[in-house]
């Protein structure tokens, strides 16, 4: 009897397991012939995110150089290391530029092709382009996978859930606003991904309120500006010329302000070592807790002291005529302060005399904390000012703290991928600081912003349905209404399994499956398996991606960084074959 996988979902993280299943098996499979089944209903490869049938105007936020599916010798696995190229490399590009994202399509589609070659003979992949709706079986024996339309399941030794970002239903609010569009007539488009929105409900010229100010946003900016014909001009691309046919774009959201632009320097001199308070062994002792742990209370403050270490690592090493001591006095004496004690601020102070110099954390989470402004215009002119700063600092390797600290942030979010919930509001400070969009993107905001397509609203926005209308308030501009006819919500669904349009995730859990407390599918941190409500990981299903608590830290990584996706690529991988070794 031929062996057979289901992997549902053909994406970056399906196509990762191939390749580690492909490098692992020479050492773990012996069987006879494997039958791997892929379910999605979009391209393998790119999947539904990277699909290569999207606008040609929308970009990866990450330099082309920084993006890899391929392990190297920094990446801690079992299974043997197989380098390959870098997107930069494949396609023959500058390593800086932000490729698009059908060139990204691309590059998935080879990856994924070279995966299945090298997969041991008599391995055929089948594809099929449906949605997974429902997976049953014993613990013990070979599972079903139904998928949608078709009578009879694909029977399986294992099965990965690797389906990605995730539809979800309304919440409470979003329902109430979708209720009040409904009377009155209102444009109301819900959180999604942004180059599957019904856009064309914008009308040319109209008001438009506009949640959300990170990556979805930046997508929207594009679709609804180039997309509808309007272009750059000068030699900085510095001024907008509008087609006439752009809503006007009122945009907020609770920070007020865009993610950090992607820094535009490459490093130099020696590198911060990490992890130094928050590494393998203080993840142990959190794990080992008897009554667990909090995320502020007890790791937050490792995050803080880690990402400082960073700072003052490099601007003590790198810039030492910025401060009053040497690195090494510092180090000693920092090591000694409790995380956000009295004693550490003192001593930052003393060493530091300029406080741009000092790294604050809370500012940068919050740079709007506090604002008020008196007038529509100056709230424009201030937030112009925000975005043109945070443009120079980034590009300016005199502020090559800021690049210590984002590699703090890598480090960071390596580890934390054990922990088994940390929650929404760590997720978004990464994004904040790590996942902003490139640079020229914040260029055109500006430009936008001049030419009055784009409007800031401020921090803290309140949306409301009242009046017959969407009406929007931000604390930043105290006693100002924004109405508009249309709202939308500029940014992906959370991916809680209570909420999502998955029938299989929904069934799932419905059976048994455990979630977080934020409401993620639970799995086992060393390889992926789903936990039932006791704990007690399956021993022929597992899980990986956003919608589980082994996000990991993107689909892709930067090279050489000892990436946590391709850590559990691996051992799932390896898991799998083990399982797979052993079927009869």
């Amino acid at each position: 009897m031929r062996h057979s996988l289901v992997i549902v979902g053909a994406g970056p993280r399906g196509t990762g397991i191939l390749e580690r299943l492909a490098a692992n098996a020479p050492e773990l499979y012996a069987g006879p012939g494997l039958d791997i089944h892929l379910v999605d209903p979009h391209p393998p490869g790119g999947g539904r995110v990277w699909r290569h049938d999207q606008s040609p105007l929308l970009w990866m936020n990450s330099q082309a150089k920084d993006v890899t599916m391929f392990t190297d010798d920094t990446v801690e696995v079992e299974g043997p290391v197989l380098p390959g190229p870098s997107l930069d490399e494949w396609a023959g590009l500058d390593g800086r530029a932000f490729a698009g994202r059908r060139e990204q399509s691309r590059y998935l589609r080879w990856v994924y092709e070279k995966a299945v070659a090298g997969l041991p003979p008599g391995t055929v992949v089948h594809h099929h382009r449906r949605r997974a709706v429902r997976v049953a079986g014993p613990r013990a024996g070979r599972q079903a996978v139904w998928l949608e339309g078709v009578t009879a399941p694909l029977a399986a030794d294992a099965v990965v859930l690797a389906q990605g970002h995730l539809d979800a239903e309304p919440d409470d609010e979003q329902r109430e606003l979708a209720a009040h569009a409904e009377r009155h007539g209102l444009v109301h488009l819900p959180p999604d991904f942004t180059a599957d929105t019904d856009l064309t409900r914008l009308a040319p010229g109209e008001p438009a309120l506009v949640r959300g100010f990170g990556l979805a946003f930046v997508d929207l900016m594009v679709l609804l500006t180039e997309g509808r014909g309007g272009r750059y001009e000068g030699d900085a691309h510095d001024t907008y010329v509008p087609s006439g046919r752009e809503p006007v774009l009122y945009v907020g959201s609770r920070r007020g302000v865009p993610y950090h632009c992607k820094i535009g320097y490459d490093w130099t001199g020696e590198p911060p070592p990490l992890p130094r308070y928050l590494g393998p062994a203080q993840i142990d002792e959190l794990l080992a807790r008897p009554g667990g742990h909090d995320f502020r209370r007890d790791v937050w403050p490792l995050i803080e002291k880690e990402l400082g270490f960073a700072h003052y690592h490099r601007l003590l090493t790198a810039h030492p005529e910025r401060a009053r001591m040497a690195w090494r006095d510092f180090e000693e004496k920092y090591d000694a302060c409790a995380p956000g004690s009295p004693e550490r601020d003192a001593l930052v102070a003393s060493a530091v005399p300029d406080p741009a110099d000092r790294l604050d954390l809370t500012a940068l989470d919050r740079p709007l904390s506090g604002v008020r402004h008196t007038s529509y215009e100056a709230l424009q002119e201030g937030l112009r000012g925000h975005i043109a700063r945070d443009l120079a600092r980034r590009h300016d390797p005199a502020h090559s703290p800021d690049l210590a600290v984002f590699l703090g942030l890598l480090s960071v979010y390596g580890q934390l991928t054990r922990l088994p919930d940390v929650g929404t509001w760590w997720h978004g400070f990464f994004s904040l600081l790590a996942s902003g969009p490139p640079g020229p993107r914040l260029r055109q905001l500006l430009a936008l912003s001049r030419a009055g397509v784009v409007r800031f609203l401020g921090a803290d926005v309140d949306v409301a349905a009242e009046g017959g209308v969407f009406r929007a308030r931000s604390a930043t501009l105290p006693g100002h209404v924004t109405e508009a006819r249309a709202l939308v919500e500029a940014r992906l669904p959370q991916p809680t399994v209570a909420r999502t349009r998955d029938p299989l995730l929904r069934a799932l859990h419905a059976e048994g499956a455990a979630v977080t407390g934020a409401g993620l599918l639970a799995v086992h941190p060393a390889d992926g398996r789903v936990l039932d409500r006791a704990g007690v990981p399956h021993p022929r299903r597992f899980a990986l991606g956003p919608h589980t608590n082994a996000r990991g830290a993107g689909a892709f990584t930067r090279p050489r960084t000892n990436s946590p996706s391709f850590r559990q690529n691996d051992a799932t991988a390896r898991a799998l074959l083990d399982i797979l070794g052993a079927a009869r």
